[in-house]
């Protein structure tokens, strides 16, 4: 357990760095398993995570100590179950305004929460929710970004990026984290504060292909669509021929083709 002078108030105040685990998230919610109370915005950073998850069990590839694998215990607890989506965009718009202060153009969120520069994904997000009643008692926020990493298995490299392979040059992975840490304790605290329109709104405006026709596919079929907003369900409003549509997490497919 570490100390450490970030200028945030809780999150990363209290940081565990390790060598080597299987996820960081599991190593988090262990921790939150014994009967010692871990303080809010405790984070977790490992320089390997060698089972590390995305969305529905997808795997995260990883090289080591050169990308940000890292977890952060958040307690919502005010938050009700039908507006746990409002987390996901206050995280969502943390890591992408951390992203942004290095790479001032291009950041955009990739509903619901995988972030991407220009058409290719820079980092994605798992957020892990314990509930008790009608609220969540407390959330594990996993988050890994690509940040030195130079190179990629074959295929997926048409489809990833990284920050060194957007700069050209490498970044210090502490630096980020430092901002990663103001910036999730900003929307957090605008989160708590119960100002939904304004988490809402600026989510939109970072939305990965709102507003534009794009391609996706569904069961096999491609079709064309225009992004027209975010329900507070999470589920994806969409105009395809004229009909408004919704479409659930993993339903649809971003597609770059016809």
């Amino acid at each position: 357990m570490q100390n450490n002078t970030f200028s945030t108030l809780f999150v990363g105040q209290n940081l565990i760095k390790l060598k080597e685990v299987d996820s960081t998230n599991n190593y988090l919610k262990e921790l939150l398993s014994k009967s010692e109370p871990l303080p809010e915005g405790t984070a977790i950073m490992a320089d390997n995570q060698f089972a590390g998850r995305g969305q529905q069990n997808s795997v995260w590839q990883t090289e080591v100590g050169k990308n940000i694998s890292a977890s952060i215990y958040l307690k919502p607890s005010a938050l009700a179950l039908n507006k746990q989506f409002y987390l996901n965009m206050a995280v969502s718009l943390a890591v992408s305004e951390a992203l942004s202060h290095f790479i001032p153009q291009g950041i955009k969120i990739k509903w619901p929460n995988d972030m991407y520069y220009l058409n290719k994904k820079l980092g994605g997000i798992l957020i892990e929710n314990t509930l008790t009643g009608s609220s969540i008692k407390s959330s594990v926020i996993g988050i890994g970004l690509n940040i030195n990493q130079e190179d990629f298995a074959e295929d997926i490299s048409h489809k990833a990026t990284s920050v060194f392979r957007i700069l050209h040059r490498e970044v210090q992975l502490e630096v980020i984290m430092e901002k990663l840490f103001v910036f999730m304790e900003k929307y957090y605290l605008i989160l708590k504060s119960g100002k939904f329109s304004i988490l809402h709104d600026i989510y939109l405006k970072r939305l990965y292909n709102f507003g534009i026709s794009g391609f996706y596919k569904q069961g096999g079929e491609v079709f064309e669509g225009i992004i027209d907003g975010v329900e507070e369900n999470g589920q994806l409003l969409m105009n395809v021929g004229g009909t408004q549509k919704l479409f659930n997490f993993k339903e649809i497919e971003f597609t770059h083709t016809k």
